[in-house]
């Protein structure tokens, strides 16, 4: 295998499992549509907490790594053209 399709799978497969964990941390905000349109009007809390800021950071900067690696694997090596 080429070194280079080892590192994008490596970083594809790593930053799957980070976005899994990461999303799956993240806390509800309620119920359904209706409670996040009833939270958004009604809610007295503005700010999220520094905690959810890195959270949320974190999961863009892993769902960017993720689509940056899948693009690269789909540019270097289009459909068929990895051999075993």
């Amino acid at each position: 295998m080429n070194p280079l399709l080892i590192i994008l799978l490596i970083l594809l497969i790593v930053s799957g499992l980070g976005l899994i964990v990461f999303i799956l941390l993240h806390s509800g905000k309620g119920t359904g549509v209706s409670d996040m349109v009833a939270s958004a009007v009604y809610s007295s809390q503005t700010g999220t907490s520094i905690v959810e800021k890195n959270l949320d950071r974190i999961t863009i900067a892993l769902a960017i790594i993720f689509m940056l690696a899948l693009v690269a694997l789909m540019f270097v090596y289009p459909q068929g053209t990895i051999s075993r």
